[in-house]
């Protein structure tokens, strides 16, 4: 069965860069907290990671690798880092919510992987949780 209806192939990812901060992320959308999310342009064009797609669902994974739900994305938009308003940070649900700690998380996450600047082309993504799955660890 392919859950993305028309609008690609669907992806499975984990959000963020350990699997603490997979987990960690991963129950902020699970609590409906987190509904948007963004990465690097360069990231996207090196074809290190598809491109989000308006309407195609995903599969998150958590920090051990398991599916955990099902989202689809519903708005994308390109802007700077400097351009990230207050109402997306909180959509990313993270931390006091503020674009100051926003942009403290985000600005220490880009160094971490591969470099930062203010004027740094971000993908933001909007989705919505269409499902949540049941996860197992594998009985061996």
């Amino acid at each position: 069965m392919s859950l993305s209806q028309g609008h690609g192939e669907t992806i499975r990812f984990a959000f963020g860069d350990s699997p603490a901060l997979a987990d960690e992320l991963l129950e902020l959308v699970l609590a409906g907290r987190k509904t948007a999310t963004c990465g690097a342009l360069s990231d996207f064009e090196a074809g290190g990671e598809p491109m989000p797609q308006v309407g195609r669902q995903d599969i998150v994974l958590d920090g051990k690798g398991r599916p955990a739900a099902v989202i689809e994305t519903v708005e994308i938009t390109i802007r700077a880092f400097s351009e990230v308003d207050e109402d997306f940070a909180r959509a990313e649900g993270e931390g006091d919510l503020s674009l100051t700690f926003w942009r403290e998380e985000h600005e220490a996450y880009f160094q971490r992987n591969g470099g930062f600047s203010p004027d740094m082309k971000l993908v933001c993504e909007r989705f919505r949780l269409v499902k949540i799955l049941e996860r197992q660890d594998p009985k061996e």
